[in-house]
């Protein structure tokens, strides 16, 4: 097998185009991704399937319940969809979604200082892993002395972040 090499094709890169997802209830679903995280019912297929997007694009998110009506979530511990990451575009409209998640009753994972990134974790109504994130301006992503990226780590100061989105 041959690996591919992106420098050998520099404007012919991968990129994420859309994640698609098994759930119980699609109405539950779209509340979810549509009314917290900020994206647009582009179409639906009654209770079978919804499709998402942002910015106009026809989607990012796919929900369907083909195989999956009123299942459960899969155990803990198990093979399987990490998380998906929705980037917000600023601080402001990353603390925005964050407080529409949390004035849902909907808890917090965890959340993360990355150096390149801000981010917190929570899980959707099938229990799916979010991660709701903004970057930092790249001219201010932690390097080592030979250029590498280094990524880390630490806590974030959510409520900092809530406030000053307040503000905005």
């Amino acid at each position: 097998m041959t690996q591919y090499n992106p420098s050998t094709h520099p404007s012919a890169h991968p990129s994420v185009g859309h994640i698609h997802l098994r759930v119980a209830d699609i109405e539950r679903s779209i509340r979810f991704y549509r009314d917290l995280l900020g994206f647009s019912l582009n179409a639906q297929l009654g209770n079978e399937a919804a499709f998402l997007g942002a910015g106009g694009y026809h989607h990012h998110i796919g929900l369907n319940t083909w195989q999956s009506a009123g299942a459960t979530p899969p155990p803990a511990g198990h093979t399987g969809l990490y998380h998906a990451a929705f980037l917000y575009p600023d601080r402001a409209a990353l603390g925005q979604v964050i407080q529409r998640v949390l004035d849902a009753g909907v808890p917090l994972d965890g959340a993360a200082d990355h150096g390149v990134s801000e981010a917190v974790y929570l899980r959707d109504p099938d229990q799916n892993g979010v991660e709701l994130y903004r970057d930092l301006p790249a001219a201010d992503w932690p390097r080592d002395a030979d250029g590498n990226l280094r990524m880390y780590n630490a806590p974030l100061d959510v409520a900092a972040l809530l406030a000053e989105a307040a503000k905005a």
